[in-house]
């Protein structure tokens, strides 16, 4: 039973250290991805001898960065969809149902 107690306890505390690293992971996975794709380009560059070929590597490691960058807003977009489904943060709507209401008692005519 305390060692439940404990896991319970510990799960809290790790959860922003990975969150963090997520984070931080994204940071360096685009330069990663850039610098990989300039090293494709250098390699293609010396295997052809056309200098074009460089760009070609440059592209796809920007490429695979908005990629990367495209994920992870996908990601932090479905976390933020699970948030407004609970009942604690739907203010928004209740604001908007309180508009609603105003504008209807404003445009009633009263004579």
């Amino acid at each position: 039973m305390a060692n439940e107690e404990k896991k319970e306890h510990e799960t809290p505390r790790i959860k922003p250290i990975i969150e963090a690293a997520d984070h931080l992971s994204l940071g360096i996975s685009i330069a990663v991805a850039v610098l990989m794709g300039v090293g494709i380009g250098l390699l293609l560059k010396n295997m052809t001898g056309a200098f074009w070929t460089l760009w070609i590597g440059v592209f796809i490691g920007i490429s695979a960065a908005v990629l990367n960058v495209y994920k992870a807003y996908s990601k932090q977009y479905k976390v933020f969809e699970e948030l407004a489904k609970e009942p604690r943060y739907a203010i928004k709507k209740k604001l908007e149902d309180d508009e609603e209401e105003e504008d209807d008692e404003y445009n009633q005519k009263n004579y």
